[in-house]
């Protein structure tokens, strides 16, 4: 299998004198983004070779607690839904928005 083609996903990171995040910018033209503001950003990189996750996770200092706590709950069920694609394996599926809900309900997320 050849590449046809290539697709490149950009983020800006302007930081403070301490090198924590002020602002964040993303692009990806092949989705219609460009120059995009966000105050968070969790990146996981799977190198294949040791078997190991790498991962980056940026937020901006002015991103508002309750906005973070949305967040992470947002990603854990985007991750339960990648993982029954990826895997269909639906009971553990099931079992990770069970705990989606548990979190919400703790949090408070859902009214």
């Amino acid at each position: 299998m050849s590449v046809k083609h290539t697709s490149e996903i950009k983020f800006k990171i302007g930081l403070d004198e301490n090198k924590v995040p002020e602002e964040m910018y993303w692009s990806a033209k092949d989705g219609g983004i460009e120059n995009e503001a966000s105050k968070a950003i969790m990146i996981s990189v799977w190198d294949h070779q040791k078997k190991d996750t790498l991962r980056m996770d940026l937020w901006t200092k002015d991103m508002p607690v309750d906005e973070m706590k949305q967040f992470y709950h947002q990603t854990l069920v985007s991750m339960a839904d990648t993982f029954e694609r990826a895997t269909d394996d639906q009971k553990m599926s099931a079992t990770m928005r069970d705990f989606c809900d548990y979190f919400a309900e703790k949090l408070e997320l859902k009214k």
